[in-house]
């Protein structure tokens, strides 16, 4: 006899959980912030769109160094106390960017804004094994899926509150003052996760060899046709479809508008990820799962090359929403597949894996559209990646036939 549901409000009434939301909702907050005001700070100085690329790829570079390292510490050592720290060194970097834009801490040109990113990735390699580790001990099994749609929910509403309140905070206040407030709600994170009371399992007594153990975490994940699928088709679609890297640019040169202009746009898509996580919250997906996910993806693909074409604002903005819509079934089905497929002293190793896939293709994303805009124009470089996001999609569907057939309730 299966075990039924936890509904919405049991699950919100779990502390630890609550507890586990507000460190990821302080953080995402926090690195949004930065993002908005870092992209502003960058563009003022270089009007340059590769430079706007440059940062994506002065933060993937260190974190993809870091995150298979960080995932054997999240495995063999205390999680809080790990997260804490990431967090206290997001609020470090963020305060250095503070100083250079308030002009006591040498600006070098540009370089220490990029190192200052670079030390960003560093700790951000920490930041989502640490959830995603002590999700299933706040949660029961059965709870996944709708813990993924409230989660989904919750990091949606940083990433549109957090470009939202960014660009006000730049307009009004100043790139200093945005840089601080970040450094504040990093700090705020970091005395939420090691607050939280959940119960960590035991560290193991002996450690493996930390290569030989890294390399069992990559043999399980590219073992799996459905794990690998579905964070392949992530990481490809986001790669190549990823238009937000460019937004100051568009901002600038097409619309003619100001940075709460741009704190909008970062939002939208953010936006229409939370309606839709609303209804997954509810409604968690099971049949079909696979065949939902290659559907969503193809229609973030369809929206990012209407929001190229686009020359109004406020259809741009929409277009935008709709791929958050698209984007974050993508991200509950993918969450939901993780968390059901992953044996629990493996998943900081399988969740910086996934952070390599997933995280690092919004840098790798900002990096290709900085490069492609220079090569082939601002417009006609959406356009194509946009392409070549459906081109993945088609791809996937035929190289991974059980992740195309997927149902949720196969896994559980």
């Amino acid at each position: 006899m299966s075990t039924p549901v936890p509904g919405v409000a049991t699950v919100l009434r779990n502390p630890a959980f609550l507890g586990l939301l507000g460190y990821r909702l302080l953080a995402m907050l926090s690195y949004q912030i930065v993002a908005v005001t870092v992209g502003w700070h960058i563009y003022q100085l270089t009007r340059d769109t590769l430079s706007l690329g440059l940062i994506g790829l002065a933060e993937v570079l260190p974190y993809i160094a870091f995150a298979l390292f960080a995932g054997y510490a999240v495995d063999h050592l205390p999680r809080r106390r790990l997260g804490m720290a990431a967090c206290l060194g997001l609020c470090v970097t963020t305060l250095v960017l503070a100083g250079v834009a308030h002009g006591s801490v040498p600006a070098m040109g540009t370089l220490t804004i990029y190192v200052a990113i670079a030390c960003n990735g560093v700790v951000r390699a920490f930041l989502a094994p640490v959830y995603m580790s002590l999700f299933a001990r706040v949660l029961p099994r059965e709870a996944y899926a709708r813990g993924a749609g409230i989660s989904s929910v919750v990091m949606q509403t940083g990433l549109v509150v957090g470009p939202a309140l960014g660009g006000v905070l730049v307009a009004l206040g100043g790139k200093t003052t945005a840089y601080l407030v970040a450094a504040a709600l990093a700090l705020a994170a970091a005395i939420a996760i090691i607050s939280l009371r959940v119960s960590e399992p035991a560290l193991p007594t002996e450690r493996a060899p930390i290569f030989r153990s890294i390399g069992e975490g990559l043999r399980f994940v590219f073992g799996n046709q459905v794990i690998l699928g579905a964070q392949a088709l992530d990481m490809f679609s986001v790669l190549f479809g990823g238009a937000v890297a460019l937004l100051p640019a568009f901002i600038n040169d097409v619309f003619h508008y100001g940075p709460e202009a741009l704190g909008i746009l970062r939002a939208a898509p953010a936006a229409g990820a939370v309606l839709v996580g609303m209804w997954l919250a509810r409604h968690p997906p099971d049949r079909n799962a696979g065949r939902l996910l290659l559907a969503a993806v193809a229609g973030f693909g369809l929206c990012i090359i209407g929001f190229a074409l686009s020359r109004h604002f406020w259809l741009s903005a929409a277009l935008l929403m709709m791929s958050g819509m698209c984007d974050s079934v993508s991200v509950v089905v993918r969450s939901t597949i993780l968390q059901l497929s992953t044996p629990d002293h493996m998943r900081g190793r399988v969740a910086s894996i996934n952070g390599i896939f997933i995280g690092s293709s919004n840098e790798l994303g900002a990096f290709e559209s900085g490069v492609a805009a220079r090569l082939l124009g601002l417009v006609p470089s959406v356009i194509f990646g946009g392409s070549m996001t459906l081109a993945v999609v088609g791809l996937t569907s035929k190289l991974a036939p059980k992740l195309r057939r997927l149902d949720l309730g196969e896994l559980r």
